[in-house]
């Protein structure tokens, strides 16, 4: 394998897509809880923020693919270590120097963002050998790191529980976990192969599906609750009803379609983070 082709490996073991998405998430939860002051006094808190969560998500993405690397012979054959790209033991390497870089970034943060950091760390770490192989537990940890990453944010500078932003988490977290079931849904036959125990496999799929598509449900009446609260109005309206119509068509596509169905979930997860960048900036506008 050249440089190029391992150099290229590393590059898809972080999974850019997916740590960016996670970035992106973060700084939604810097802006919702302070605003535009994310720009001025909270920069280098945010991009510290940033960073943090760009490693660790890499890391975790890594070290799952190390420890995964059977199952993905059979579900993701493209995936660096299955391809050849990256050896297992470069892969566990990557791996630690990525969460270094998160420790290190997130110790320039408060307190309460360490420490959400740390835990988060943590269970990345052992998400794949320990979590996974427990039926729904690893779609419950999966979710409740998403919904962490927008209080991560919060907390990188200062308000971790500003208001709005302890919704949006618990809707992320709602709406993960019904997208992390439906792909369970999809990824049964190589999981069944390498012996997995997940919740499709124990349960069945259509009550996994039908668990998912409960979560999702809470996901979307949660959405309500800064409405509720007179938090957020009419701007924030206009983009999460459009954001709830595509998680629930979404949820009902899975019955039929889960992969087509999982990836119509994340589109709506990240349109309702969308609203709630909508609602924070008319509330400043409002003044």
């Amino acid at each position: 394998m050249s440089d190029t082709g391992t150099l290229r490996g590393l590059v898809d073991l972080v999974r850019p897509g997916n740590a960016v998405a996670a970035a992106v998430l973060t700084f939604t939860g810097t802006f919702v809880a302070v605003g535009d002051t994310a720009w001025g006094g909270a920069a280098l808190r945010t991009t510290a923020g940033v960073v943090a969560t760009v490693a660790a998500t890499g890391g975790g993405n890594a070290v799952n693919d190390y420890f995964d690397r059977a199952v993905d012979r059979v579900n993701r054959p493209d995936r660096p270590i299955p391809r050849g790209a990256v050896s297992p033991r470069a892969a566990l390497v990557f791996a630690l120097a990525l969460f270094a870089i998160a420790v290190a970034a997130a110790a320039t943060l408060p307190p309460v963002a360490l420490g959400i950091a740390l835990a988060n760390a943590a269970a990345l770490a052992a998400y794949t050998r320990v979590f996974k192989r427990l039926p729904g537990v690893g779609n419950l940890v999966v979710a409740l790191l998403t919904g962490s990453t927008f209080l991560f944010g919060g907390a990188a500078v200062g308000s971790p529980t500003a208001p709005g932003l302890v919704v949006m988490a618990l809707l992320a977290a709602a709406a993960t976990l019904g997208r992390e079931l439906v792909k369970d849904v999809e990824d049964v036959a190589g999981d069944r192969a390498a012996g997995l125990r997940t919740l499709p496999i124990v349960a069945g799929e259509r009550p996994a599906l039908g668990v998912g598509a409960a979560a999702v449900g809470a996901a979307v009446l949660a959405s309500g609750v800064p409405v509720a609260l007179g938090t957020f109005g009419a701007a924030y309206l206009a983009v999460v009803l459009p954001a709830d119509a595509v998680l629930l068509a979404a949820t009902v596509q899975s019955f039929s379609d889960p992969g087509a169905g999982q990836r119509r979930l994340k589109t709506g997860m990240f349109l309702a983070a969308a609203a709630f960048v909508v609602g924070r900036s008319a509330a400043l506008v409002a003044g």
